[in-house]
């Protein structure tokens, strides 16, 4: 059971946390600002913290509060789903207050509605968060994930047969419109966070929907949690690993695309890459080339599958992916053009 959600009346009321773990976070974030940006922020940068009011992020805020005093900005979004969401988030603004946090409520543009919402749910609560920090004047945004999230993130993707990229899990920072999301707990256990709410006294409110079996992250998590063979831990660190595998292929990509890829002409040569050079490339002319003409259907995207496509090249074959036809040239490289409009029958 989570404690009671009623927020201390004072931070005279919480527990310092150990500062041990002060200084473990702030190595972390610094760590990661080097790697991301290149070096450490400015000792007077603000950071925007998104905090739901589970114990995760609730242990951050007492993690950031006290590595960066008077630094921290925090905000909680109502997605207008749960009448208990009102609550938590007057929760997070009273213990911020407590804290000499600055607090707000935030709320996305429209109504989230229809399939899949869970997606659409984090999608504008993101755009949101991204907004709201940069009206402040913040970089980075952090948020809560820590390695159990990442541990269940790549178990999810294993099972769906992800390529590369996918299986690099939750990556540590992503560059946003003009900002920077961070993630400076993916190193940290999921009961170590726990522990350092309950130790401090700060209440929590744990989501409903991370009970639901719907949704696979759940039924995830509950294999973990009931098996002792695989350690989270250990899966957080391989997709660290893949992580970096994905941005030195990435480096690798961008570099061939600056030798063999001719945007005036749409002609790549690529047929003597290895296949996975050659999907990154290919994805970026095809992409490239709708833009290029205003081709907006059918859909497209990074994680489009374009197998037929790479076996009908690698034949000798024209092919068609996404609206662009992609031709086989005698030099050997491959020309990107709108498709032929389909003949009615």
């Amino acid at each position: 059971m989570s404690p009671p959600a009623v927020p201390p009346a004072s931070a005279s009321e919480l527990k310092p946390v150990d500062p041990e773990w002060v200084e473990r976070f702030r190595r972390d974030f610094d760590a990661l600002c080097v790697r991301a940006v290149g070096g450490a922020l400015a000792d007077d940068a603000p950071v925007a913290l998104a905090v739901s009011g589970g114990p995760d992020s609730m242990a951050m805020l007492l993690l950031a509060a006290a590595a960066f005093p008077g630094r921290i900005l925090a905000a909680t979004v109502d997605h207008g789903l749960r009448p208990e969401a009102a609550g938590e988030a007057a929760m997070v603004a009273a213990v911020c207050a407590g804290l000499g946090v600055p607090h707000e409520t935030l709320s996305p543009e429209g109504p989230i509605a229809g399939s899949s919402i869970q997606k659409q749910a984090r999608e504008a609560r993101y755009d949101t968060l991204l907004s709201w920090a940069g009206r402040c004047g913040a970089y980075p945004l952090l948020t809560a994930h820590h390695a159990d999230d990442q541990a269940e993130t790549l178990l999810m993707r294993l099972n769906r047969a992800s390529g590369v990229a996918g299986l690099s899990g939750i990556r540590p920072w992503r560059f946003e419109r003009d900002g920077l999301l961070l993630r400076p707990l993916l190193g940290w256990r999921r009961g170590r966070l726990r522990m350092i709410a309950e130790a401090a006294g700060v209440p929590w409110a744990d989501d409903p929907s991370n009970e639901d079996p719907r949704h696979d992250r759940t039924r995830f998590r509950a294999f973990l949690t009931h098996q002792t063979l695989l350690d989270p831990a250990a899966l957080a660190q391989s997709a660290a690993h893949i992580g970096e595998s994905e941005d030195a292929l990435e480096a690798l990509t961008r570099m061939f695309e600056a030798e063999r890829w001719s945007p005036g002409k749409r002609l790549l040569r690529a047929a003597d890459l290895p296949r996975e050079v050659q999907r990154r490339l290919v994805r970026r002319a095809v992409a490239e080339t709708r833009a290029a003409h205003g081709i907006a259907a059918p859909a497209f995207s990074d994680a489009a599958n374009i197998e037929p496509l790479l076996d009908a090249l690698a034949a000798g074959r024209p092919a068609t992916q996404a609206g662009v036809m992609v031709t086989p040239e005698r030099d050997g490289r491959w020309r990107f053009a709108p498709a032929p409009p389909r003949r009615s029958h």
